[in-house]
């Protein structure tokens, strides 16, 4: 048995414990003379991260000290950092530290405009702080403050002031002097009540009180004319004033309270995102549909509602609602009629009508059914009122124009006019015989967002529905059309076209200015190529689905490869011998990436 050579440790091993507290003169030495000069040149000192439990006493005094005292004058040197040219100390960084108080000496530095004190271990802060009459920036955030002094009120210049993630159980009414704020927070604190002085802030743009304890707000809160966002959620607030005088608002949270009910919105033109989850709120009311035609995102998940009113169809912007985990048990016929949702969540109701399935199947697929639906019950009334036309009655209630299936050759203009008249955003000309598109169509342009002309005798498009701009929607499927004109590219909100089943033997030109067209479906045509130049397919940024399926399409260029924001590519049924079918059946993902391999370097 061998025996080994012992080998010496190189490890060294040291008493010194691995974390120790710095002491006045390690915190001193840490302002070096380096860093001296050069916040006497720039007027800006760090000291962030060094681990200081005490600041410095120099730092106090750096307006004063003099770096060069040499006696001869060299005229040859370059006066850059000579005390005539010195700047006084504006920004001074003592964060991310462990310092537990500042000094009175702190009302030395008169000229300090930005003063950052977060991440530090601050009981309190001397009555001296108010002497800094130019500080405009102070972050004291993560500190553990109680209380602040009085005469911290007498800083009037403040302009962003961040104190969230302390202990502050009060505030006092002199906080109103503070009128240069336009950046306030004060989230993560024990707060609970505001003072009513608040509303002398009214520069205010950005106001968070998220994560404390108020059961309340001040009446005067509404004064804040500027206010774009306010931040109020995880609080105990059983009820919200009126918004109506925040007319700049733009974002509210106030997700996590005891909110009961909406307050009143007539007013907030600007308002566009509401949070609400986490909430005791059993209705969304036809005032606030009517007050919010405007919104783009709703977040009511996690409450109590138990309906849905008709005119929330009147959400026309509304692009993301989450209503998850409430106690709805129907859905009102016209939810379908919010054409441009992008994400609508209802998990956790009690929906015993619309399968799991559906339910979890996305925003597409339930968008699909309940647009399915109206068009379902519209054809329902219509039969079972047993008239010509629907009435007006029948149009407001629904905002849909519904004919299909009756083999019309004609619809008179008098039908659009009320159509029109109702605000009709849906029109359904499905299944009939129309040799062309009525004219009476554009009659709806000002509301018009889906319009249905699929299975008719259509062999021409008139230039004229391009007046209908608000469109996002539009099936021309199996029909007889050969082209498009090319007008028919200023509908810049279009996010959907069909055109399957028709004879076009190329995709129209105009298709490629739809610069917002997320699905295209061109399935059973006679298209003989794909065009991915950048003056056509590649202009389509957005498109998320295409569907060439059964066409004439001799080969597929590589460079479609690149086209990675395709998430639906179908190419079975045409003549090409490349990918083959097996690449086609794994999916788009495979057959990107099939087409990325085979693009020349």
């Amino acid at each position: 048995m061998s025996r080994r050579t012992p080998t010496k440790s190189k490890i060294k091993i040291t008493n010194r414990p691995v974390f120790h507290l710095q002491d006045k003169n390690a915190d001193a030495n840490e302002l070096s003379v380096g860093l001296i000069k050069s916040a006497k040149r720039t007027g800006q000192l760090s000291l962030c991260n060094r681990g200081l439990g005490t600041v410095p006493e120099n730092v106090w005094k750096i307006d004063e000290l003099v770096m060069d005292d040499t006696k001869e004058v060299d005229f040859a040197k370059s006066d850059h950092n000579n005390w005539w040219n010195s700047e006084p100390l504006k920004m001074l960084d003592l964060s991310s530290n462990a310092i537990a108080s500042i000094p009175s000496n702190v009302k030395l530095l008169q000229q300090l405009v930005t003063f950052k004190l977060h991440d530090n271990a601050l009981s309190s802060l001397p009555p001296e702080f108010g002497e800094l009459k130019n500080l405009s920036n102070l972050t004291l955030d993560r500190n553990k403050l109680t209380t602040l002094p009085k005469e911290f009120y007498l800083l009037t210049e403040l302009r962003w002031l961040s104190i969230s993630h302390n202990q502050l159980e009060k505030i006092e009414p002199d906080f109103g002097d503070l009128v240069m704020l336009t950046f306030l927070d004060l989230s993560h604190n024990k707060l609970m009540v505001l003072p009513p002085g608040m509303g002398y802030l009214v520069r205010l743009v950005d106001l968070n009180l998220s994560h404390n304890n108020l059961t309340e707000l001040p009446p005067d809160i509404v004064n804040l004319r500027d206010l774009k966002k306010l931040n109020i959620s995880n609080n105990k607030l059983k009820k919200l004033p009126a918004m109506g005088e925040l007319r700049k608002m733009e974002i509210l949270d106030a997700n996590h309270n005891d909110i009961e009910e909406l307050p009143d919105f007539y007013g907030c033109t600007a308002l566009k995102e509401i949070y609400l989850a986490n909430n005791y709120i059993k209705e969304i009311t036809e005032e606030f549909c009517d007050q919010m035609q405007h919104l783009n995102v709703l977040n009511i998940r996690d409450n109590k509602l138990e309906v849905l009113p008709e005119n929330i169809s009147l959400l026309q912007t509304l692009k993301r609602l989450d209503l998850t985990n409430n106690s709805l048990n129907k859905l009102p016929r016209n939810l379908g009629l919010l054409s441009q949702l992008q994400s609508i969540s209802m998990e956790g109701n009690r929906l015993s009508f619309v399968r799991q399935d559906i339910i979890k199947g996305g925003t597409d697929r339930m968008m699909k059914f309940l647009r399915d639906r109206i068009t379902e019950e519209v054809i329902n009334e219509t039969r079972q009122t047993d008239a010509g036309w629907p009435d007006k009655y029948t149009l407001k209630k629904s905002q849909a124009l519904v004919l299909t299936g009756r083999g019309l050759a004609h619809v008179p203009a008098d039908v659009f006019a009320a159509a029109a008249a109702a605000h009709v955003h849906i029109v359904d000309l499905a299944q009939n015989r129309l040799p062309a598109v009525p004219s009476g169509v554009c009659s709806v342009k000002e509301t018009l967002s889906q319009l249905i002309l699929s299975s008719n005798c259509i062999a021409i498009i008139p230039p004229e529905l391009s007046t209908c701009t608000h469109l996002q929607f539009l099936d021309l499927g199996k029909n007889s059309l050969v082209d498009l004109p090319p007008e028919l590219g200023n509908l810049k909100h279009l996010r959907e076209l069909v055109i399957s089943n028709n004879r076009f033997t190329k995709i129209p030109r105009c298709v490629y200015e739809l610069e917002n067209l997320e699905i295209l479906l061109a399935a059973e045509n006679q298209v003989s190529e794909i065009n991915v130049s950048s003056d056509a397919l590649a202009r389509l940024r957005r498109l998320a689905v295409l569907d060439l399926s059964n066409n004439s399409i001799l080969s597929v260029p590589p460079e479609l490869g690149n086209f990675t924001h395709l998430r639906s590519l179908e190419l079975m049924g045409n003549c090409f011998r490349q990918p083959r079918h097996a690449i086609l059946a794994k999916g788009t993902a495979s057959v990107l990436s099939y087409l990325r391999d085979r693009i020349p370097t």
